[in-house]
């Protein structure tokens, strides 16, 4: 028998925990999916695996997916001085930096806005179709990879935060200053929708069980 085979999950031994007192249930009897259970000491609800999660990853990876095309076209912000106004996108401001000589800060900027949302959505994509067929290719991979979208999501905010900075403090009053444009909330949306994508995807999934009569008759 193998280790994997051998372990007992909570599923398994009918035990739930709850998440928000922390106390440990069991149930006797075995009940049907879907059966609606809660913690009998702060009464919330109980489950092995989050409700609708895939779903719910499902509708905000599409919009994420939708909004990344918006996000790097049009504009995030604009700068104005007396002699007009100019409109920047997030790739024309990566090229602005390449032949400014600031290669660093461009490469910077790539990752964080460009590379990283993409291989967001990518990986994601990868975790919701493989859970959805019940995969159980590289799982301990998958894991880690569902750990390392957490750890960076936040971080592909960069532009929204510089822009932000810029916003409110370079004001020359008639003479010039900076304004966010429809671009920079197309890609702070697609950094939150990406987050939110990453918060409904329940990690269980990636390791399923086989339905079993005597769990869930």
């Amino acid at each position: 028998m193998s280790e994997a085979s051998s372990l007992q999950t909570g599923s398994q031994m009918r035990l739930y925990g709850c998440p928000t007192c922390g106390r440990v249930s069991q149930l006797l009897h075995a009940v049907p999916d879907g059966t609606f259970l809660q913690c009998p000491r702060c009464a919330t609800p109980l489950y092995h695996e989050r409700p609708r999660s895939l779903q719910r990853t499902w509708a905000y990876l599409i919009a994420a997916t939708v909004l990344y095309i918006p996000a790097n076209l049009l504009p995030i912000m604009s700068t104005s001085n007396v002699f007009g106004e100019t409109l920047h996108t997030i790739l024309g401001g990566i090229e602005e930096l390449r032949t400014g000589g600031d290669w660093l800060l461009a490469v910077i900027v790539f990752i964080a806005s460009i590379a990283v949302p993409l291989l967001k959505i990518g990986a994601l994509l990868v975790l919701v179709i493989t859970a959805q067929r019940r995969s159980r290719w590289k799982q301990v991979e998958r894991a880690q990879l569902y750990r390392m979208i957490e750890a960076v999501g936040h971080w592909s905010m960069l532009d929204v935060f510089v822009v932000v900075l810029l916003v409110g403090t370079i004001r020359f009053g008639p003479l010039g200053g900076v304004m966010p444009q429809p671009g920079l909330l197309a890609f702070g949306a697609v950094v939150v929708l990406t987050m939110l994508a990453a918060g409904s995807f329940d990690p269980r999934l990636i390791w399923p069980e086989e339905k079993d009569d005597t769990r869930h008759p």
